[in-house]
């Protein structure tokens, strides 16, 4: 069975417009990061929203848990926003079972060429397929059970709560 990926937009698909020195976003980078990692994994992927994590609403969530419950794959990575990835894991925890998803995304814009999100993408694609049935959070080359993850602003690095 193939993998589902959902794409929620965060920095993993932000651009840099060289005249403003904004980030905004266009459209997915997933098929070419794919591509470019030559993953062999069956996968199908939807385009939930292109937000900013900390723009996220309480919709948006609602949104994602319904797309996680009602689509056929068991195994499902979500790419998101870092800076609300772990609010938006336990909302997923508190309502979607039997399933295994992964949420991951990118500390800098794939754009930039020296992101950590590939590593992140094929990290996450490994959990989904491996993992027993749960909620999941994937960076750095490693995996955090939803109640057990934060994103430390200070290193900008993921960490264990305990």
């Amino acid at each position: 069975m193939s993998v589902r990926i959902f794409i929620t937009g965060g920095t993993f698909d932000k651009e840099y417009n060289e005249l403003t020195g904004q980030l905004y976003f266009n459209d997915t980078h997933l098929h070419d990061l794919l591509e470019m990692g030559r993953s062999r994994v069956d996968t199908e992927i939807r385009t939930l929203m292109m937000v900013d994590s900390l723009e996220m609403t309480d919709e948006d969530r609602e949104l994602i848990v319904h797309q996680c419950i009602h689509c056929e794959e068991d195994k499902i990575v979500l790419t998101h926003g870092t800076d609300t990835m772990a609010e938006t894991a336990k909302v997923i925890a508190e309502k979607v079972t039997g399933k295994t998803i992964v949420l991951t995304g990118a500390m800098i814009p794939i754009k930039f060429g020296s992101s950590d999100g590939l590593f992140n993408l094929g990290s996450a694609l490994a959990f989904a397929q491996s993992l027993p049935p749960g909620i999941y959070v994937a960076m750095n080359g490693r995996y955090f059970t939803w109640d057990n993850v934060r994103k430390n602003k200070q290193t900008g690095m993921f960490e264990e709560l305990k």
